[in-house]
């Protein structure tokens, strides 16, 4: 069942400072929110980037079409291109603070170390009890160059911020 929330999805973006780089860093921080309570309007499944949403993908379309969210595509130096998600608008008080601040850590991070460290909380979730193994196993392109031990260390600095459900134990 499809649940389109392109105000969600909107709110995702601005409450991560109001600008994310790229559907897969939307994705991604989308899916760290909802993991720690903090979101709960998307449903993930496991692809081959790690955590998506297609119900957030199409959310984030019809923002754009509807005018709560800003989409630019920029043509990126391997020739693909990617978005810039953007809202104009301001979190008001009733925003959590840690939302804030969690959004905007995962959302400012580099997008293959988040990508990383989302995986390995899929899947944890999923029933690996040693998600770090298992993302590398997976994902040995993108883990090298030191970006494993990079979204470890995202993932400890995520840990370290209040939330609803914290981050499990795994690291």
């Amino acid at each position: 069942m499809s649940c389109i929330k392109p105000k969600q999805a909107a709110a995702i973006v601005r409450d991560a400072g109001g600008k994310i780089t790229g559907q897969s860093r939307l994705q991604k921080t989308a899916y760290l929110l909802a993991a720690v309570g903090l979101d709960d309007g998307f449903w993930f499944i496991y692809r081959q980037e790690g955590p998506h949403s297609d119900d957030l993908a199409m959310s984030a379309m019809m923002g754009t079409l509807l005018g709560n969210l800003s989409e630019q595509e920029r043509q990126a130096d391997w020739g693909g291109t990617y978005s810039i998600y953007s809202v104009d608008e301001k979190p008001d008080d009733s925003v959590p603070p840690e939302r804030l601040e969690f959004a905007r850590t995962a959302a400012l991070e580099n997008s293959v170390v988040l990508e990383l460290a989302a995986t390995a909380v899929f899947l944890f979730k999923d029933g690996y009890e040693d998600p770090w193994a298992e993302t590398e196993r997976r994902k040995p392109v993108k883990v090298a160059n030191g970006r494993l031990d990079k979204a470890k260390n995202l993932f400890e600095r995520l840990k370290k911020i209040k939330v609803p459900e914290p981050l499990p134990d795994f690291a």
